[in-house]
């Protein structure tokens, strides 16, 4: 997939590499933007890549569609919603004790 920025690059990582739930909450301003609509989110940010880890890039969107909840009423719960969907769409090899327990854990 061709980025609209380089994951790595000063726009997407600010100088150093960042990966996962840092790089979204930099797109979110936790006084002004809350509660958010996950589809707004979605709609402004889908195609934005994220590092998962040293080697794998997805975009916002691949990671939003296993995000269930509609809205999220704090930043807490936006990271809470994400975690989850990072976990149940594979994007995370490890696991906490749990759900997936046989999984590498972190």
């Amino acid at each position: 997939m061709d980025w609209p920025h380089d994951p790595d690059g000063d726009e997407g990582s600010e100088g150093g590499r960042k990966y996962g739930l840092a790089i979204l909450a930099k797109k979110l301003d936790e006084d002004e933007d809350f509660p958010l609509e996950r589809d707004e989110f979605v709609e402004e940010h889908s195609d934005e890549p994220i590092r998962i880890n040293y080697k794998k890039v997805v975009s916002v969107g691949d990671i939003f569609e296993y995000v269930e909840p509609t809205e999220f009423e704090t930043i807490t719960d936006f990271h809470k919603a994400v975690g989850n969907a990072m976990r149940a769409g594979g994007f995370w090899d490890y696991h906490p004790v749990g759900e997936n327990p046989e999984k590498k854990r972190a």
